[in-house]
């Protein structure tokens, strides 16, 4: 347990640290990987109260939600500021709006089973918009690269939004749409990282990131598959923990795609 607990708190400081030194948007590879990163930060923050909720990693819980949500709201001026065109200045527009509700669902009460519904539906529709934004800018972007920083970016998303499932299902919240929503995204998840490891553009530092991603992979899908009744408050940790891990490896891959300039 004290083990976990270490591991849990290296990678929150490492994930932290990754995501913490930002600058402007640099480009529309750099805008591709932001706005994304908005998707898996709409999922994160959803998956920390929920553990909150259920006292899993409270430490860990807690400084993923307040650095996520500070994180959101540079992201969302920055991506707002850099928009090229009306088209995407509307969506992130609307992304205020919808971010608003979210963060009050937030931080209006204490985690509780109570608020949780409210929760996971202020997320979606965070991430529906953040995902409109993401798709706006890779086909401003018009290069092939883009699409590849998208997915990568997903991948992110996913790696969040399973765990969040396995969490609302564990407290429980509409466990059977949990469990399916779950074994969609573990498909989506499989077949995109193929898609990423064969891509023409994948150089060797990110083939050497995605075999890292497949370790964390296994661990994490091993805690994932234990979606059951009165699961253990290690069940909940292992899933929490291996999430960040697989978060920051693939948010290594991400930022490799985005800075390729071709």
């Amino acid at each position: 347990m004290q083990r976990r607990h270490v591991l849990v708190a290296l990678t929150t400081a490492a994930t932290a640290s990754a995501f913490g030194v930002l600058a402007q948007v640099t480009d529309l590879n750099d805008a591709i990987n932001k706005a994304g990163r908005q998707r898996m930060l709409s999922q994160r923050m959803g998956k920390a109260w929920l553990a909150l909720a259920q006292d899993v990693e409270t430490g860990s819980a807690r400084q993923v939600l307040d650095k996520s949500m500070g994180l959101f709201d540079r992201q969302l001026a920055e991506l707002k500021a850099y928009a090229p065109n009306a088209e995407i200045r509307d969506t992130y527009g609307k992304l205020e709006g919808a971010w608003s509700d979210y963060k009050a669902a937030l931080v209006g009460t204490a985690p509780s089973k109570a608020g949780a519904a409210a929760v996971l539906q202020a997320d979606a529709k965070v991430l529906a918009l953040a995902h409109q934004g993401t798709v706006q800018y890779e086909a401003a972007s018009g290069r092939p690269v883009g699409k590849l920083v998208n997915v990568a970016g997903r991948q992110r998303m996913l790696s969040q939004r399973m765990a969040k499932f396995y969490l609302a299902a564990m407290l429980p919240v509409d466990a059977a749409t949990a469990g399916a929503e779950i074994n969609k995204a573990r498909t989506e998840f499989m077949a995109a990282t193929e898609v990423l490891r064969n891509a023409p553009e994948a150089t060797a530092r990110i083939k050497e990131e995605l075999q890292l991603a497949d370790g964390q992979w296994i661990f994490f899908d091993t805690a994932l598959k234990r979606l059951q009744a009165g699961a253990s408050p290690k069940a909940l940790s292992d899933v929490f923990v291996s999430s960040e891990n697989l978060l920051s490896v693939m948010d290594r891959v991400t930022g490799l795609y985005s800075a390729i300039k071709v």
